[in-house]
């Protein structure tokens, strides 16, 4: 059955009524969730000021010219630099120098902080003193993932986005094969379940195992939330719907800088953030499964008790399943004759047919790269939010509020003045806002932290609307290829982006330079790309071609041009890809 006739449902149901609102509202709730465990590690992995530590108990700590009885007290005064290092005094006489990553025992127990006697170097076997100032205990501190183990702490997020990879592909096969509401139910009872498990693991390897099927089951969520919502809304609707699933994980971005804020114990926050959503796992269990999953299964029965639902929630008169079947037989042979030729093509198209031709192949690479810089920059500029100086609890939460009026901003630009046209301003400005940012000293908290919000802002315009643009880009054989292929690059991106993040110990303002150069390489390249808005879906390679070009040579049995934004969503139901959010 194909999906046009599956669009008559709406007109006879409604668009977007009572049964809808209920559906998207309980649905789209646990996606933020998604937004809580994807940004979590921010403040989970925090590695506050540490020294080497020492056995004995302290007497006296001396740092430069300040001296304290407690080395708790110290560390307002402490700045870890590669040269500094703490002179602490024990009960019993002996005098050690604290480093960061070593220790030496000075042979003669002479308490000032210059000495140029002898001393014995030793490594950190004793483990390592921690400011637990602002936090109590992270898992830095919880397993000692400092100096040598560093890599292990900077691997906490890569892992994690590993996982989204890993359970995009999975749960995106199965939600095709077994249903939308099998993988919302066990994926929402899978996030809240492993969330806990995440808070009782007992060592590194542990807490990354169950991360990393924590990923795959809030990577899963958002696969299906945004199919699931897709197919319960009508084509009136449907852009702003799925538009705004993201906008709910932008708000998990504020409850973890809200969460962050008021825990600053790791294993609590964890539990706290993992019960936020518990609501809706004891209530998605009443959500139905779609009817266009049913439909397409052949369970015809099934589909039309939804209906019947839908139509007595919205106080409409229901569509019967039968009078679509009927459509379908009066228009197969049209239906043959318009797409035979595209149907016959899909077995054999692969991942080198976006390389078709020379045209087709500079189109997918700009896309690609759109879809790799809109990922490492929206995960750059929200992981990088909370170094920028002030209070990085606010910081954050504004990172993930500036979010949601760019979500309405995409909508409106893309339907207003074009698809290319929204996403290029944008890039380019991102790259601005990139290049502003290294000019702003880093005294000046306030201005950095509107300025990343300004970044923020503008790849999150860009990010949000790439998923529509490159399904309209590419014929219908292969554009859930396409799509996926894009999303597998969105993906990269994200795995990439905390690394890049991380070469700020290299030069501060490393991951903006080149979130810059890649944001202004890729909008620059966006000006080559056709222009889609109020073009009719494309089924060839030459109707692809011809997109942007004054001859417009689709059928006339194209869709018509107020559903085109939205009936390329219908051909991405069953490719479980997640869209923005990687």
């Amino acid at each position: 059955m194909s999906s046009g006739n599956f669009e008559l449902i709406f007109d006879h149901v409604g668009h977007f009524g009572r049964f809808q609102a209920f559906v998207y509202f309980a649905s789209v709730f646990q996606t933020i969730s998604c937004g809580i465990h994807y940004l979590a590690s921010v403040f989970m992995a925090v590695t506050p000021k540490f020294s080497c530590g020492v056995l004995g108990n302290i007497s006296q700590v001396l740092y430069y010219n300040s001296s304290v009885l407690k080395i708790e007290d110290a560390w307002s005064l402490f700045t870890p630099a590669q040269e500094d290092y703490l002179v602490v005094q024990l009960q019993n006489g002996d005098v050690w120098e604290l480093a960061q990553c070593s220790r030496s025992k000075r042979e003669d127990p002479y308490f000032e902080y210059s000495y140029d006697g002898n001393k014995s170097d030793f490594p950190c076997t004793d483990g390592y003193f921690y400011d637990h100032t602002k936090w109590k205990s992270t898992v830095v501190t919880e397993w000692d993932l400092v100096c040598h183990r560093e890599w292990f702490a900077k691997s906490i997020q890569p892992t994690f986005m590993l996982g989204v990879l890993l359970g995009a592909v999975i749960f995106g096969d199965l939600s095709d094969r077994l249903g939308r509401r099998f993988v919302i139910w066990s994926t929402s009872t899978g996030q809240f379940l492993l969330g806990i498990a995440v808070a009782f693991t007992f060592d590194y390897y542990s807490f990354i195992a169950v991360r990393i099927l924590l990923a795959m089951a809030a990577s899963g969520y958002l696969v299906v939330v945004f199919v699931y919502v897709t197919e319960f809304t009508g084509t009136k609707v449907r852009t702003w719907a799925s538009m705004h699933v993201h906008a709910f994980f932008a708000v998990g971005i504020m409850v973890v800088a809200l969460m962050g804020y008021l825990i600053r114990t790791w294993w609590l926050y964890q539990i706290v953030l993992s019960v936020t959503t518990l609501p809706f796992v004891f209530c998605c269990w009443a959500l139905p499964e779609t009817p266009f999953w049913l439909l397409s299964e052949g369970k015809y029965e099934e589909a039309q008790t939804v209906i019947d639902m839908m139509a007595k929630w919205n106080g409409r008169s229901p569509c019967n399943v039968s009078d679509l079947l009927l459509v379908e037989h009066n228009n197969g042979n049209d239906i043959g004759t318009t797409t035979g030729t595209v149907v016959s093509g899909t077995k054999s198209h692969n991942i080198l047919h976006l390389f078709y031709n020379r045209n087709i192949a500079r189109r997918t690479l700009t896309v690609w790269l759109i879809w790799f810089t809109g990922s490492l920059g929206y995960y750059v500029f929200s992981l990088s939010s909370v170094n920028l100086g002030g209070n990085e609890y606010l910081n954050l939460f504004l990172i993930g509020a500036v979010e949601l009026p760019a979500y309405v901003i995409a909508c409106i630009g893309m339907d207003k003045i074009g698809r290319r046209n929204t996403l290029t301003p944008f890039l380019i400005s991102s790259a601005l806002i990139c290049a502003m940012i290294m000019l702003i000293p880093q005294r000046c908290n306030v201005l950095n932290v509107i300025a990343n919000m300004a970044g923020k802002f503008a790849i999150g315009i860009a990010f949000g609307l790439i998923y529509l643009y490159t399904a309209e880009l590419y014929p219908t054989f292969i554009r859930s290829l396409a799509v996926g292929s894009g999303s597998m690059m969105c993906r990269i991106g994200s795995v990439v982006a905390p690394f890049c993040v991380y070469l700020t110990n290299v030069w501060i303002f490393m991951p903006q330079l080149l979130v810059g150069i890649m944001a202004f390489l890729t909008g620059m390249l966006t000006l080559m790309l056709p222009e889609t808005l109020g073009k009719p879906l494309t089924n060839t390679w030459e109707e692809a071609e011809e997109l942007g070009r004054n001859k417009i040579i689709s059928s006339a049995d194209s869709p018509p041009t107020t559903n085109n934004m939205n009936s390329q969503k219908i051909e991405m139901i069953h490719q479980g890809t997640d869209g923005a959010h990687g």
